[in-house]
C-alpha cells in the first residue's frame, strides 16, 4: 500500500510535540493536571477565546470526552438531542446509553441539525400530556465540523444557542476536528464565538497531531464546578497529566493547530476536485478534511490495491460511498498518486 487515507491519525505525532515531550522528559512537576504545562496550555486556549472566563481540562481521548460532559450536564431522566450521524449515536458503541443517557437522534442528510428540528423536538415533549413518562430533552450535542464535513455557520450556531438558551438546556459542541473547520472555506466561526455561544465544547487534539488528548473548554459557571469530580469518576484523570499539557502547549504556539488544519483541509480539496474533475460526485459537499466520493465497486477494488480508504455507506447496487481522510502529515505527492491512478468515470 502506497498510503493510508482511512483516518486522519494514522500518523503517531507532529514532531514539534515529539520535540517538547523528549526536551520535557526529567522534568518533575505536579500530577492530575495541575502541573506548569497544562496551566500554560490553558492560558494559550483562553488567550484565543476573546476574553472569555472559561475553564479548561484535558482529557485522553473524543468518547472519554463526550460521555464525561454530556453525563455531567443531564438529570437522570434526561436525554441528548443529536443529528441521527452524530458521532455519540453512531460511533461510541452505546457510551452515552451506558452513562444512563438515552440519545435523542434527529434525521439529517448532512450531518446537520437545525434550531427549528430542535424546537420541534423539544416543543413537542412539554407539549405531551404523557411528558413525564418520556425521555426529557436535555441538552444538544452538535460536532464542529460534522461526521460528513460539514460545518455549522455563526447564524446557524447562534439560533440553535437561542433555542437552548429558551428552554435552558447546556449546548455542547465536539471539535474532534475543530482546527479544520476553521480552515474551511466560508467559515465563518471564530473560538470567541464558541466561547460565547455554547455552554462548552472540545478542542480536538488526537485527529490533529497530538499524539492523543483533547481539550475540553466550560464556559458554563454552573458546569465548572466540581468538574474535576466529574472527570475523574469517569477515568479521564491523568496521573502524567502534564504531557496532555505539553501537547496543547505546543499546538497553541505560533499558531500550529490552525497551520495543521490549514494543510489537511488543503490536500482534502485537492482530493475532492480530483475526484469530481473525473465524473465521480460527492455524497456531502464537505469542505473540511474528509472526502465522500459515490465510486463503482469495481473501481473501489483497483483504489483499494495502492491506497487505503473507509467504507462509509451504500448507494446503489453498483455503487458505495467511501471516505478519504486527509491529515497534518498528509503528503502532496501521495495525493498526487492517488488521482494519477484513478479513472475516468464520465
Amino acid at each position: 500500500m502506497l498510503y493510508n487515507f482511512m483516518n486522519d491519525y494514522n500518523e503517531c505525532a507532529h514532531e514539534r510535540i515529539l520535540e517538547a515531550i523528549v526536551k520535557a522528559n526529567r522534568e518533575q512537576d505536579n500530577s492530575y493536571g495541575l502541573d506548569t504545562r497544562c496551566e500554560r496550555a490553558r492560558e494559550l486556549i483562553r488567550a484565543q477565546l476573546g476574553g472569555a472566563d472559561s475553564a479548561v481540562h484535558f482529557l485522553v481521548g473524543g468518547t472519554q470526552t463526550n460521555l464525561t460532559v454530556i453525563s455531567a450536564c443531564l438529570k437522570p431522566y434526561q436525554g441528548v438531542i443529536s443529528a441521527v450521524t452524530g458521532h455519540i449515536n453512531e460511533h461510541e458503541t452505546g457510551a452515552i446509553e451506558a452513562t444512563g443517557h438515552k440519545v435523542l437522534a434527529l434525521p439529517s442528510t448532512d450531518g446537520k441539525i437545525t434550531a427549528e428540528q430542535v424546537e420541534r423536538c423539544v416543543a413537542s415533549h412539554y407539549a405531551d400530556c404523557n411528558a413525564e413518562h418520556i425521555v426529557q430533552p436535555g441538552m444538544v450535542y452538535l460536532s464542529q465540523p460534522t461526521e460528513l464535513g460539514t460545518i455549522y455557520f455563526k447564524n446557524e450556531l447562534i439560533a440553535i444557542w437561542n433555542v437552548c438558551q429558551k428552554y435552558n438546556m447546556p449546548l455542547y459542541i465536539d471539535g474532534a476536528r475543530l482546527g479544520t473547520s476553521f480552515a474551511a472555506e466560508g467559515s465563518d466561526i471564530t473560538l470567541p464565538d464558541l466561547a460565547r455561544y455554547t455552554s462548552a465544547f472540545s478542542i480536538g487534539g488526537t485527529k490533529l497531531g497530538a499524539l492523543f488528548g483533547e481539550a475540553l473548554v466550560l464556559n458554563d459557571k454552573a458546569l465548572q464546578k466540581d468538574f474535576r469530580y466529574y472527570i475523574k469518576q469517569r477515568g479521564g484523570m491523568l496521573g502524567k497529566g502534564r504531557l496532555l499539557g505539553i501537547r496543547f502547549e505546543t499546538l497553541f504556539t505560533d499558531g500550529l493547530y490552525f497551520e495543521i488544519g490549514r494543510h489537511a483541509v488543503s490536500q482534502a480539496r485537492r482530493i475532492a476536485e480530483g475526484f469530481q474533475a473525473r465524473g465521480y460526485r460527492l455524497l456531502a459537499e464537505s469542505p473540511t478534511n474528509q472526502v465522500f466520493p459515490v465510486v463503482p465497486k469495481a473501481i473501489q477494488q483497483e483504489i483499494g490495491k495502492s491506497f487505503g480508504y473507509a467504507y462509509w455507506c451504500a448507494v446503489d447496487d453498483e455503487s458505495d460511498a467511501i471516505r478519504f481522510c486527509t491529515s497534518w502529515a498528509t503528503p502532496p505527492e501521495m495525493v498526487d498518486a492517488l488521482l494519477a491512478m484513478l479513472p475516468d468515470n464520465r
